[in-house]
């Protein structure tokens, strides 16, 4: 069964996305998984990657969505703020209202769009 197309959100401040549908992924892995590393490995993406997306959603809301702890002895880790939550919670009621605003426009536009189970 081929995938339903659907809207994405992208929150812009200028050209720099503030948050977007991979940021969000990225933000709730961190809450299942409780590090940054564990959530990159999670997301298929490099610790590099994840922490300049981590570190560009802090600097763009006006307190951290993630905080991290160093690592040692205890460990380490990392904690998505209230805020991050909050941000999470209003990122996730925005797309469904953007999706449930366009269905019937998607349901047809996906009727133009070709199967991508379709061998070429």
């Amino acid at each position: 069964m081929a995938k339903r197309p659907r809207p994405k959100v992208r929150i812009l401040i200028g050209a720099a996305t503030a948050l977007g549908p991979g940021k969000v992924d990225l933000l709730e892995e961190i809450v299942r998984a409780g590090s940054i590393s564990a959530a990159a490995r999670a997301k298929g993406m490099s610790y590099r990657r994840a922490w300049v997306l981590v570190d560009s959603m802090n600097r763009a809301f006006r307190s951290d969505l993630v905080v991290t702890a160093t690592g040692g002895r205890g460990g380490g880790g990392a904690v998505v703020t209230p805020l991050g939550r909050d941000v999470l919670a209003r990122y996730r009621e925005m797309e469904k209202k953007a999706a449930d605003s366009v269905r019937r426009e998607i349901d047809s536009f996906a009727g133009l769009l070709a199967d991508p189970a379709r061998e070429e």
